[in-house]
């Protein structure tokens, strides 16, 4: 039960901070904070209860980041958690970070420290730096092994590197990328940073002034981190408790939820490719020869290591003539993402290939341990080394090192992968191949990932946690939380609340079904009626989003326009996204009109409110791309269960990305507009009236506009 400080300071706050703006309480906005600090209060009982886990569908306009922030932290703080608020996306973090927790701590008593937390990606390593800045001939060494992975310090901006060394020096600049004067080009920054692999840690000669782990140790005094998923899936792959706080001390509030099923499936797939992998061998056995040159491993490791990988690159040869008698032996295959591929049905690769996998498996589990073996000699060496010359030169080669073992280390899981069964009546992995054959380049890549992100979750989150509240304006399908709950594993006692947006749908947009005398499937008649649609919809100067779930679709009604129309348009392909809605606003306050054409990435995360954005046109039912391996994989192993896998995956997701595409019109209670879709079967198939039903209460025009001339 909550105690009654812990509510009196909620409370308190939330009625300072309604007084401070001048705002009325929302319902949806109390019901949230309510549901979520009665759902994590059985921590202050029993120490050995399940981690409380919340899942909060807040509609648009609920004021969801206030209601969680108000009603985890002061609970946090009482019992001793750290807060850590993630991200799907860079703009929600920092609207968390530079605006909405300065309002609280502005507008209320309620008081608590916060951090941003970043990758080491994004912090400037000192050791490089230095390097870059001074070189040597182990350097020059190094790239001529790897010239391509590692920058050319000459290439780098000298001058850049001088004035970052004399920022750091006076205290200017703390090495965080996003914190420099001006905009640094990856190709001025990547010399300038190293992964986990790469970084020698407390053995560094840097360690102390560390830009990364000074910034890591700021999150131990912190009461609230601000992370982002990748960033959490990431500590949580290494075990938990790396970068962020272990995840036992932490109650973790995942916004923008929907990702994290899809980013932690992400996190756990693996990618190798066979010709690729053989050219990293033969580098890696450079790099033994150049360690033996500095004395930085020994003659008998260096020559079993050696041999093992000429063992290793011979073998992926009678690999490559297997792959490819089993690529000549499939009766089809089928295109994703630009790359021809096949996946493996069920994720069962043939035998002969598993038994290749499994003997493949062994030798880069020798290889990752005989790396991993020089490494740790080095780092021992750096903590006794007396010698400065000695430090720098293993400092120097360390990274290069690091890399080996990553690479090493994802071989090593891909062939695992491939070499075991699944387990029975649990969801399978999704094996595949993908293979080009061009004059450029000739290569098969196999690739693994878990078809749901269940288990990884259960056992590194779910089960870990102090605590958890998942959020978003979408959550539900169909009215229902269990797509979530398969996909993210959600233990049996999450608590599930869906608070309707505010908005009053009916009265502020029309949803438009235009007769169109064709189906999707006829995709020349379809695009036909949709580009004579489109001058009768749009008025002169629109302010228009039309949503496409096909790249080629988009590209064919755009061209297909009448070269007036053709102007008024912004198309996803010619721009960055940032860049692409600057240009739509700066066209909208100069009252010319404009038309954004946007796949699947422009349907969620696009805020633009008023008169940037009043009517958006989706161009049929949003179904996820039919031959997605994962997907692919994940439907079969649903038929195989006895479900049927359009009803149960493809129906809900497509109703989940309706609601989503639909979204981007009200984005405030102001808002007003039209919502247009140019698809018949949300009408006249069963299915179709159910993904409807599960729509917002827009007022409805069905079949009033005949576009199907």
């Amino acid at each position: 039960m909550l105690a009654d400080e812990v509510k009196d300071r909620i409370q308190s706050a939330y009625r300072q901070l309604l007084e401070s703006r001048d705002l009325t309480p929302r319902y949806g906005q109390r019901q949230m904070i309510a549901e979520i600090a009665n759902t994590l209060a059985v921590l202050a009982g029993d120490a050995t209860v399940e981690p409380p886990i919340c899942v909060v569908e807040a509609g648009t306009g609920t004021g969801k980041t206030l209601a969680y922030l108000l009603s985890v932290i002061p609970l946090a703080q009482e019992l001793g958690y750290k807060v850590v608020v993630s991200t799907a996306t860079v703009a929600l973090q920092e609207q968390v970070v530079f605006k909405d927790i300065p309002e609280i701590l502005q507008g209320s008593d309620l008081r608590f420290s916060f951090s941003l937390a970043k990758g080491r990606g994004r912090y400037l390593c000192l050791s490089k730096l230095d390097m870059l800045l001074q070189g040597s001939d182990s350097l020059q060494a190094m790239m001529d092994l790897y010239g391509e992975e590692l920058a050319d310090p000459g290439a780098g901006d000298q001058a850049l590197y001088s004035e970052m060394l004399e920022q750091l020096g006076s205290g200017d600049w703390q090495g965080d990328r996003d914190d420099w004067k001006d905009p640094i080009s990856d190709s001025n920054w990547r010399p300038l940073t190293v992964d986990r692999y790469q970084c020698t840690g407390p053995k560094c000669s840097h360690f102390r002034n560390c830009c990364f782990y000074q910034a890591r140790n700021s999150l131990d005094k912190a009461d609230c981190i601000i992370s982002n998923h990748d960033l959490v899936l990431s500590d949580l792959a290494m075990g938990g408790g790396v970068i962020l706080p272990e995840p036992e001390k932490c109650i973790y509030i995942f916004d923008e939820a929907h990702h994290l099923p899809f980013k932690s499936n992400n996190h756990f797939s693996t990618f190798t490719r066979i010709k690729a992998t053989q050219t990293w061998l033969e580098r890696s056995e450079n790099l033994l020869q150049q360690l033996l040159k500095e004395d930085l491993v020994a003659v008998n490791e260096q020559s079993l290591l050696i041999k093992l990988s000429t063992e290793i690159r011979e073998s992926l040869d009678e690999g490559w003539l297997l792959l490819q008698q089993i690529i000549e032996s499939l009766d089809s295959v089928n295109s994703y993402e630009n790359r021809v591929q096949y996946a493996f049905e069920l994720g069962r690769v043939p035998v002969a290939l598993q038994s290749f996998a499994a003997d493949l498996a062994k030798r880069f589990a020798r290889l990752t341990s005989g790396l991993q073996d020089i490494a740790e000699i080095m780092r021992q060496e750096l903590e006794d080394a007396d010698n400065l010359v000695r430090s720098q030169l293993i400092e120097q080669w360390y990274p290069v090192l690091g890399t080996n073992i990553n690479r090493s280390e994802a071989s090593l899981a891909l062939w695992a992968s491939y070499a075991v069964n699944d387990v029975e009546r649990q969801a399978p992995f999704a094996r595949w191949l993908s293979f080009n054959d061009t004059d450029s380049i000739s290569d098969i890549g196999l690739s693994s990932s878990p078809v749901l992100a269940a288990e990884s979750l259960q056992e590194r989150l779910w089960q870990r946690c102090g605590g958890a509240v998942l959020t978003s304006a979408t959550l539900s399908a169909l009215g229902q939380f269990s797509m979530l709950t398969m996909r993210a594993g959600l233990p049996p006692h999450t608590h599930y609340l869906s608070i309707p947006s505010p908005f009053d749908f009916a009265g502020s947009a029309t949803l438009v079904v235009p007769l169109m005398g064709c189906d999707p499937s006829d995709t020349e008649r379809h695009t036909q009626a949709i580009v004579a649609a489109l001058p009768q919809l749009l008025e002169a100067k629109p302010a228009a989003l039309m949503l496409f779930s096909s790249r080629r679709q988009m590209q064919d009604v755009l061209q297909s326009l009448p070269q007036e129309w053709r102007d008024r348009v912004l198309c996803q392909d010619d721009y960055q996204k940032a860049q692409l809605l600057k240009y739509h606003r700066q066209r909208i306050d100069k009252g010319e009109g404009s038309v954004i054409f946007g796949l699947a990435s422009f349907a969620e995360g696009v805020d633009l409110p008023g008169e940037y954005c009043t009517h958006v046109l989706i161009a049929k039912i949003p179904f996820a791309v039919p031959n997605d391996p994962i997907e692919m994989t994940l439907a079969a192993w649903v038929e195989s269960q006895g479900m049927n896998a359009f009803m149960t995956l493809a129906v809900p997701d497509a109703a989940f990305r309706l609601v989503q595409a639909s979204g981007r019109l009200l984005r405030s209670e102001s808002d007003r507009g039209q919502i247009t879709l140019f698809d018949e079967r949300i009408i006249n198939k069963r299915y179709g009236k159910t993904i409807l039903e599960s729509m917002p209460p827009y007022r409805r025009e069905v079949f009033e506009l005949d576009i199907s001339g």
